[in-house]
């Protein structure tokens, strides 16, 4: 990314929203003074979307409460990170708990201008500003990281995937819907799942089974072949019934979970070339990366045949979600408002 100039020093603070299906974080930003990062945060607030009407009161409750909001002017612009994409004045996502007008944004909080990026796209953006020693590793590289595309990508309500494409005077982000790809199983019992999996849909897809939802799809399949009962009914208790190993379809479940998910990775990153390391997101996998490190996932990532000692140079790692989404939408935007 370019440097800060001394125009984006006048840029008034403006407000950054990374906007998923379970939370919404709000942030009022600024440009930074420094080049390791884009932007300074000035306030922060994360939000239980299931609590709120709409991103407009969400909004509007953060505006509401920043200090000295009856003296200041209120925020006149704002960048919204989101699953989804827009089409004319909605930004269209089935995992979110409301329909999101733009319009309805401008109008009711007297913004005069919003700019919508993909929510993953801002996390690749974002990750130029990463410290890795806030990243926890899962497979270690063989020799040190060479430059190159990064990917990221993580379940969560869904199955979110962009790419970071490094370039002068700045990076790139390319945004995918490698998510919707058809899932392809590589073992006899994934095999075995996948028509369960289709039952009642016309098409599989690897957010099917690799996002919260496709989790519990995974545990509700898996109790069929084992002819017991799910006990559990959120992926939350999947994922917790796992973690004490109390039930096995559980434990089975979230183990091809992280093994389906070790061979999409590995997949995407030929797919993409990512010789610059690979960063999972998402809102699961912070919870289970013991799990996670102990299960099939790098077995399944390195199964590639000729292609081993391509994926054995590429290092994955975990990042938590926290201010990066915001972080990436703010510097995305103020990138985009240099170059108009």
């Amino acid at each position: 990314m370019s440097p800060s100039t001394a125009a984006d020093h006048r840029v008034a603070p403006f407000l950054a929203a990374d906007v998923g299906g379970t939370h919404a974080r709000i942030a009022l930003v600024a440009p930074a003074a420094n080049r390791k990062q884009p932007i300074d945060v000035l306030h922060y607030r994360r939000y239980q979307c299931a609590a709120w009407p709409s991103l407009t009161a969400v909004l509007r409750d953060f505006v509401e409460q920043l200090p000295g909001v009856a003296q200041e002017p209120a925020p006149a612009e704002c960048a919204v990170a989101c699953a989804g994409y827009v089409l004319g004045d909605a930004i269209v996502n089935e995992n979110l708990p409301w329909p999101v007008s733009i319009g309805d944004i401008r109008q009711s909080l007297g913004i005069r201008r919003v700019a919508v990026i993909n929510d993953f796209e801002a996390l690749a953006y974002a990750t130029q500003f990463v410290d890795q020693a806030d990243t926890r590793a899962v497979i270690d590289a063989i020799r040190p990281t060479a430059p190159g595309p990064v990917l990221v990508m993580g379940p969560g309500t869904g199955l979110g995937s962009a790419v970071l494409m490094p370039g002068e005077p700045h990076a790139h982000v390319l945004a995918t819907e490698a998510g919707q790809i058809s899932l392809a199983p590589g073992t006899e019992r994934e095999r075995q799942v996948l028509p369960l999996l289709a039952h009642g849909r016309d098409y599989v897809s690897y957010e099917n089974a690799l996002s919260g939802p496709g989790l519990l799809n995974l545990y509700r399949a898996l109790c069929s072949l084992h002819r017991t009962s799910p006990a559990a009914t959120t992926p939350a208790d999947v994922t917790a019934a796992a973690l004490a190993g109390q039930d096995p379809a559980a434990v089975e479940a979230l183990d091809m979970f992280c093994g389906l998910l070790g061979s999409f990775v590995g997949d995407l990153v030929m797919l993409y070339g990512a010789r610059g390391g690979v960063y999972l997101a998402g809102g699961i996998l912070p919870q289970i990366h013991g799990f996670l490190a102990s299960s099939t996932f790098a077995e399944r990532y390195f199964n590639k045949g000729v292609m081993r000692a391509y994926l054995q140079q590429v290092p994955v790692r975990l990042i938590e979600h926290g201010q990066l989404g915001v972080m990436g939408a703010a510097g995305w935007f103020l990138e985009e408002r240099r170059n108009t």
